[in-house]
Order: C-alpha cells, then structure tokens, then sequence
C-alpha cells in the first residue's frame, strides 16, 4: 500500500512539473516575441504590460467587480442548462418517444449560431443579466443534451436486465444502475461544457453590457488596448482552469469507482 501511494504521489509530482514547463514554455515564446521586438507592441503586448494593465485594473476597482460579474453570469447561465439538460438527456437516451419528440428539434438549434441569436435575446429578454444567462444557456443547452443523452445510451442495457432478473422495480434501476453508470460520463460532459460556457462569455457581454470581463475587452478593442485584452483573456484562461481542476477534484469524490477518478499513467 506505501510502495503504491508512493508512485502515485511520484506520478502526480511528474505531470505537474509538465504541467509548469508547458506554462514555461509558452511565457518564454511570448517574451521573445514581444521584448524581442518581433511583433509589434500593438498586436503582442510584453508580459510586464499586461501585469502594469492588470494592476491598473485593480487600481481602478474594476478588477474583482468585472470577474465576479463575469463569473455570477457563467454560473447562472450554465446552471440552468444543467437543471434543464441532464432529466432531459437520461428521458430521450431511454425513451423511444422521448427521443423522436426532442431529438430533431435539438440536433436542429445545435446547429444555429449564438452570435446571430443575440438580437433576439436582446428583443426578448431585455439588456439585464437574464440576456446575458440566455446566450450562457443556448451556446451550451444543446449540447449538453446531447452529450448526456449519449452517455446513458452507451450503459451496458444488460446490467439493467440484470437488476430486473433481480426483482429491482424500474426506478432502483435508474437510481441504483443507470445513474452510478452514466455518472463518469455525466461528470465529464459537466466539465466540458463549462468551458463552453465562459467561451460563450463575450458573446454573452457582447452588447448592452457595463460590467464583466468580456465587456472590459470589448471596450479595450475599441480603443487598441491590447494589453487590457490580453489581461482579460489570461484572467479568463485562469478561471476556465481553475474550474477544470475543480470537476476533476469532483469527478474524484463524486464518482471514485471512474476509470478518469482513478488517473491516467
């Protein structure tokens, strides 16, 4: 047991220093390109103007105000995908007619762009954060459906016989086999999609906004501040990642028996 605790904290020891060098490696591109000169200031900011912009936001109080905002209508957004999708999914992946009712219409909308959706949101649902929430909603809804649909499908339907041979009524089925077995999956596809989710967050910002981060770069674009779009972005690529952590932490304590739970060599 110490022997095998030992290589994991090894293992885990290893991908995180690979982890820090592709950082490392990335930082270093991007110091040559810009204190080398070989881009322009304009179009490659040098990493000590994007921490002088960063602090400059501080300074100006918009710096945590911009981040929870944009972090409040990500959460919210892609909640209410979530309370929606996950029910929706596991009634079509086990329902015939389910399945004819919904599928088409969703493998449809899947298909449009948010971006052209954003007039109608605005018509619809106003300049407030509930527009900002839509836009969140429909650039991940969709899939997400899909993707959950798809999980459930692909259990095993003979450990569903099985717990019926075993005199389980229809929902032990779904509470003791079905969900334990999607889970992983589920887990998985909740991840992704919130990536999608802070993806969607200029879009989302992309009109009538006075607050946020994909607002902050928006207004920096027009006035050719690239330093302040870089800082954005970077604090955007910070919480995507962070976030990312957090559903592999969850994964781990939510669903242990996962094959992603247990690690990769």
């Amino acid at each position: 047991m110490l022997r095998e605790r030992a290589a994991i904290a090894k293992q885990f020891n290893k991908h995180r220093r690979l982890a820090l060098f592709s950082f490392i490696i990335i930082a270093s591109l991007w110091s040559l390109f810009s204190y080398g000169k070989l881009v322009g200031e304009l179009f490659l900011p040098t990493p000590g103007a994007v921490v002088v912009a960063i602090n400059e936001m501080y300074n100006e109080g918009i710096l945590f105000e911009y981040t929870l905002a944009s972090l409040y209508r990500v959460t919210v957004g892609w909640l209410m995908a979530v309370i929606v999708s996950i029910p929706l999914g596991i009634l079509i992946a086990t329902s015939k007619n389910a399945e004819a009712l919904f599928g088409p219409s969703i493998e449809f909308a899947r298909y449009l762009p948010v971006v052209a959706l954003v007039p109608l949101t605005v018509l619809y649902f106003g300049i407030g954060d509930m527009q900002k929430f839509v836009i969140i909603f429909l650039g991940t809804f969709f899939q997400l459906v899909l993707m959950v649909s798809d999980v459930v499908a692909n259990v095993s339907r003979d450990l569903m016989r099985a717990a019926a041979t075993l005199g389980a009524s229809k929902w032990q089925q779904y509470r003791l086999v079905l969900l334990p077995a999607s889970l992983p999956g589920i887990m998985d596809s909740l991840r992704i999609t919130i990536g999608w989710a802070w993806t969607y967050l200029v879009v989302a910002e992309l009109v009538a906004a006075n607050s946020g981060l994909g607002y902050m770069i928006l207004k920096a674009q027009r006035f050719l501040a690239t330093d302040r779009i870089f800082a954005g972005l970077i604090i955007i690529g910070i919480l995507g990642l962070l976030t990312d952590y957090f559903f592999k932490w969850m994964t781990k304590v939510v669903v242990p028996w996962s094959e992603k739970a247990g690690g990769k060599s």
